[in-house]
């Protein structure tokens, strides 16, 4: 049975939620969305492409892990600016034979993910992909709102500053192996495969820190803390000093020894666990809580005058830390 674009539309519209409410003013439906942004607001606005063989196999990713990443990674950039999530755009690539059963399963997981983020859907396109080499995939535009115009940026490290960082990295680079080496078909390592499939944001935290002023700098980890690390410090013209015996690392299972996981490089160089990396000046640093709505907050070194980043071993000795995170064109 042939599906056209209208019915495609139509089962967007009854699946993800996208009525006019605060922000949106005229959603789905029109030529194109309308905004009223509240007075003292600004829009925050950012786009990510989720596509298939790039960033997941179709052959080992549910369909609903599909929709729910691809708004979940597109949306990280939001909260790691301090502003909170309203709205959302996607355009789709689907092939023929994606517009079926697949294609439902991947819109509840989308659908699950915007009523978690508390985000409505604002419109987009569909297309279907070329014949010859049928792909999936998924562009999304997500647009924020920080209240009384206070962002944060990567540019405001400054020397003396302490480093911190929200969860567990490497959690989602654990599942990764996982399917990578064929793992993912076993259900006892279900749980270790939800940080890669459903990813967890900290969406109230960057913006508790931006409308305190205790963060001097900030910005998603989504290609690995070594080389977001590298890519802060570049944007604040700083270095950065952190210790291997701080670094909070996921627990790896004695089962999975034989993969020869280790968790330190894991947190390091692992990415997708879309944490927050943030900088706090010295004095404030003491107001950085623990724990943050079930997130844990750990700090982990300080930024330096002298560029580059270096890692603190056990022994006390200090070594380069090479920005070997997610690189698409390395």
């Amino acid at each position: 049975m042939k599906i056209g674009e209208d019915s495609l539309i139509e089962r967007i519209r009854r699946r993800i939620p996208s009525a006019d409410r605060g922000l949106l003013r005229l959603g789905i439906g029109d030529d194109a969305a309308a905004l009223r942004p509240a007075p003292g607001t600004q829009l925050v606005v950012t786009c990510d492409m989720f596509l298939e063989d790039v960033h997941f196999l179709a052959h080992t990713y549910p369909a609903e892990a599909v929709g729910y990443k691809a708004l979940a990674r597109a949306t990280s950039d939001i909260p790691a600016m301090g502003a909170r999530p309203e709205l959302f755009l996607l355009s789709l690539s689907l092939p023929a034979e994606r517009t079926g059963r697949w294609f439902d399963r991947m819109l509840s997981g989308m659908a699950r993910a915007a009523r978690q983020f508390g985000m409505r859907l604002a419109g987009g396109d569909t297309a279907q992909s070329p014949k010859k080499n049928p792909k999936i995939g998924l562009s999304i535009t997500v647009i924020g709102t920080a209240e009384g115009g206070r962002i944060l940026r990567r540019s405001g490290a400054h020397p003396g500053d302490s480093i911190f960082v929200s969860g567990r990295p490497g959690a989602a680079q654990l599942g990764l192996e996982l399917i990578l080496r064929g793992r993912f078909t076993e259900g006892r390592w279900k749980q270790l495969l939800a940080p890669q499939y459903y990813p967890k944001l900290a969406l109230a935290l960057g913006p508790w820190l931006a409308q305190r002023g205790v963060a001097s700098a900030a910005m998603d980890i989504s290609d690995g803390l070594s080389i977001d690390l590298h890519r802060l410090c570049k944007a604040s013209g700083v270095g950065a000093r952190i210790e291997a015996g701080k670094i909070p690392c996921v627990a790896v299972p004695d089962e999975l020894r034989s993969l020869k996981l280790d968790a330190l490089t894991l947190a390091l160089h692992g990415g997708e666990d879309y944490a927050l990396l943030f900088t706090v000046p010295k004095r404030l640093a003491a107001r950085i809580p623990r724990m943050f709505r079930w997130t844990k907050l750990t700090q982990i070194g300080e930024i330096v005058r002298r560029r580059g980043v270096r890692l603190i071993g056990a022994d006390g000795k200090d070594s380069p830390l090479e920005p070997l995170g997610w690189d698409h064109f390395r």
